[in-house]
């Protein structure tokens, strides 16, 4: 059973950083990413890993993300981990671990069959 879970939010300083980190998914998924929601706005996606098969570790961002945001794997603790720097008040809101089967890659949230929780970052002005 893929059962996601996600941990490390918390309240930040600007220009801090955080590190999320996301638990419960096997082998039977190929993707788990990382998306972004703000109250009144649209879940988006920040990044994204293959988890498994040939291209195991290879990795995928929003235009937004790239340059401040890194996804990895953690194989020791079997976890997605999501390096957060420069961070700043429009980062705030509810992040979620998500996970698919397939080949496709995408940061778009309906395409992905697993959730999450959530995890809180606040990121103060």
């Amino acid at each position: 059973q893929v059962q996601l879970v996600e941990s490390g939010g918390g309240s930040v300083q600007e220009r801090g950083s955080l590190t999320l980190s996301c638990s419960g998914y096997d082998d039977s998924v190929m993707h788990v990413t990382w998306f972004h929601q703000v109250p009144g706005k649209k879940r988006e996606g920040v990044a994204g890993i293959y988890s498994s098969g040939s291209v195991r570790g290879g990795t995928y961002y929003a235009d937004n993300a790239k340059g401040r945001f890194t996804i990895s794997l953690d194989n020791k603790k079997n976890a997605v981990n999501l390096q957060m720097d420069a961070l700043k008040p429009e980062d705030s809101g509810m992040y979620y671990c998500a996970a698919k089967a397939g080949y496709r890659a995408t940061l778009d949230a309906p395409d992905y069959s697993y959730w999450g929780q959530g995890t809180q970052v606040t990121v103060p002005h």
